[in-house]
């Protein structure tokens, strides 16, 4: 149980939403944007999340849509994972998130709900990172597209009042020869240790990684020693792992040490399946 009080809102179009939570702001409350709630409610628990007022955007149509146009795959931040995984638009994400939680708790998990949650791992995002997708985002002042790259720096950095209403991302991407790895510690369910997720684009491997540092993360400066021919597999992916763009968690779910020992192993599979390609 929430161990506190909170006003539930509901609204029907972006406008509504965002006004809405301007006004709330205006009275002194601290309004929370709702798509999954699993994370309010888990956190809220435990008193790590506070809201007087809840918006629920569930009711908004653009952000339950999948549509492909012949140039781009949209997908609404309000849809669950179970429907990705269902419905398939993008093979690479639904395979990503097809291990998040159980089946019952990606019935409630949406892909706006994990991207922007505060636990580190936040694997949803690896696809749209290897993707170069748009973040759609719906302001006060309207929608905006902006590059991925521009507004998730280790967290999605949105404007308070906007929330991800949708992802767009290249079709010619969608098809690209992927691979994605989830290795946990031991057994097939609980927290993963790493997800590893790759698209091979132009020739070249990109990876993306989770659970490895505090966020999920594109390995730019990684890629360009895993993607260097002339050396061995094992000098690349060494080379690659001096590139990890913070240190390394050392927690519970596995030791700094044993982490980088299933990493170094999971790239150089990697390698050798999307270089037959």
């Amino acid at each position: 149980m929430i161990p506190y009080d909170f006003d539930y809102y509901q609204p029907s179009t972006i406008e509504q939403a965002t006004s809405l939570y301007q006004s709330l702001r205006l009275d002194g409350r601290k309004p929370k944007f709702f798509s999954g709630g699993t994370e309010i409610i888990t956190l809220g628990r435990l008193n790590k999340v506070y809201t007087d007022a809840v918006i629920d955007l569930k009711k908004i149509p653009e952000y339950n849509v999948v549509y492909a146009s012949e140039d781009r795959l949209i997908i609404g931040g309000g849809l669950s994972l179970v429907q990705i995984e269902e419905t398939n638009p993008f093979p690479l994400l639904a395979k990503t998130i097809s291990e998040i939680a159980d089946h019952t708790a990606r019935t409630k998990i949406t892909v706006g709900g994990n991207i922007c949650a505060q636990i580190f791992y936040r694997e949803a995002v690896l696809p749209f990172l290897l993707a170069d997708s748009l973040i759609v985002v719906a302001e006060y002042n309207g929608i905006k597209f902006y590059p991925i790259h521009e507004v998730f720096k280790e967290c999605l950095c949105l404007n308070e009042g906007s929330f991800l209403l949708q992802v767009s991302t290249d079709q010619k991407l969608i098809s690209a020869p992927y691979m994605t790895v989830k290795k946990r510690k031991q057994w097939n369910t609980g927290y993963p240790l790493i997800t590893v997720a790759a698209l091979k684009v132009e020739n070249k491997i990109r990876v993306a990684i989770s659970g490895l540092c505090s966020f999920p993360f594109r390995a730019f400066e990684m890629e360009e020693f895993l993607n260097n021919n002339q050396l061995s597999l094992e000098v690349r992916v060494n080379q690659a792992i001096g590139k990890l763009p913070s240190s390394v968690l050392n927690d519970v779910e596995g030791s700094s040490e044993y982490r980088l020992f299933v990493l170094k192993n999971t790239l150089i599979d990697i390698l050798v399946e999307l270089e037959k390609e």
